[in-house]
């Protein structure tokens, strides 16, 4: 049984929904595996537990949304 994982920030059930099935379709067409098979999995992390460029993504955000130097 193939097995995807997802690590993100927080999505909405509408989001969420719309990437499993993207995912699974996706998936099944690339390696012919019927869809039936895929199992799905979305971890969330919170934008304070998650970081690039020595920066959490929460202030990277809010910089970017200010205008500021990311």
């Amino acid at each position: 049984m193939p097995y995807i994982t997802m690590e993100c920030g927080l999505l909405t059930t509408e989001q969420k929904e719309n990437l499993i099935s993207r995912l699974t379709v996706t998936a099944s067409e690339v390696t012919g595996i019927p869809q039936e098979f895929f199992m799905i999995t979305i971890k969330e992390l919170p934008d304070t537990n998650m970081g690039f460029g020595g920066k959490t993504v929460e202030r990277t955000k809010r910089e970017y949304q200010k205008g500021g130097d990311v």
